[in-house]
């Protein structure tokens, strides 16, 4: 008797035992579980850190013209937009906006200037934004003072007319000429315009006769015709007041949060970023 209840003992204590493990799993596991809850959530959920530089004050919109051009855009008030130095591709950046002007490795050769100051901040040194460099071309201005875009054909900064040079800034590209369709192809190949009749990625900035911005890439390849073709027939609603080509080909990149193009995955040296 003595021996089967000390056997009764034993197998009770492995009982117990076996219970208890069986409560510690269960637990651990329900812990491994919540953990996961919680984790997924938070993933779901962007920090304000990682958005800190989201914009929304924008208008996107995808369109594919009667020649097969799909373009990109982003809408909103010149104020809102600026050159910015980013020597990235636009995708990686936490901006949201389009690539800027044409560029040699690390150098500008287009002008971005904010406020009379180029976005390279070395007041006239080569490849900082304070010129187009060799060619006097295209280059949008917003003039802050007047709330106002213009086309001007410049070489430098220098020569740029604003009410205000401390309100403004400005983009080099090369003339879309808009309004001037018998005359607007001259105009760009005495800029130098790269890779006219190429079928390429293509990237411009338009505005209409309310003062809207356009930030405009193209998700398709096609001649500079093309693309100029597909933007007057899809942005501004036949309102287009002006406008400049941009860098292209693998250069061509826009971010938001409905879109991202990123060329071919280089990176850039500047952009036009949308502020907020």
């Amino acid at each position: 008797m003595v021996t089967n209840k000390a056997t009764e003992e034993v197998g009770g204590k492995k009982r117990t035992l076996a219970v208890v493990g069986i409560m510690l799993a269960i637990l651990i596991v329900l812990g491994v579980l919540f953990a996961l809850m919680i984790y997924a959530l938070r993933a779901d959920k962007p920090s304000a850190e990682a958005g800190k530089n989201e914009a929304s004050q924008y208008a996107y919109a995808m369109a594919e013209a009667a020649n097969g051009m799909k373009i990109h855009y982003l809408a909103t008030k010149p104020s809102n937009v600026r050159p910015e130095l980013i020597h990235n591709n636009v995708t990686l950046t936490e901006n949201t906006g389009i690539n800027g002007g044409f560029f040699y490795g690390e150098q500008l050769l287009s002008i971005a200037v904010v406020d009379s100051l180029p976005v390279g901040r070395s007041h006239g040194k080569y490849g900082d934004g304070s010129e187009n460099v060799r060619y006097a071309r295209g280059t949008l201005v917003w003039d802050g003072a007047l709330d106002e875009l213009n086309i001007q054909i410049v070489s430098k900064a220098s020569e740029l007319k604003v009410k205000d040079n401390t309100r403004f800034w400005a983009q080099g590209g090369i003339s879309m000429s808009i309004g001037d369709d018998a005359g607007w192809e001259e105009r760009a190949i005495a800029e130098n315009a790269p890779f006219p009749n190429d079928n390429r990625l293509r990237s411009a900035v338009v505005y209409d006769s309310q003062g809207r911005l356009y930030l405009i890439v193209s998700e398709t390849k096609g001649t500079l015709a093309a693309f100029r073709e597909a933007i007057i027939e899809k942005v501004g609603d036949g309102k287009l007041a002006g406008g400049i080509f941009l860098d292209g080909d693998g250069s061509s990149q826009l971010r938001s949060s409905e879109a991202m193009l990123a060329g071919d995955n280089r990176p850039v040296v500047q952009m036009l970023r949308v502020l907020k």
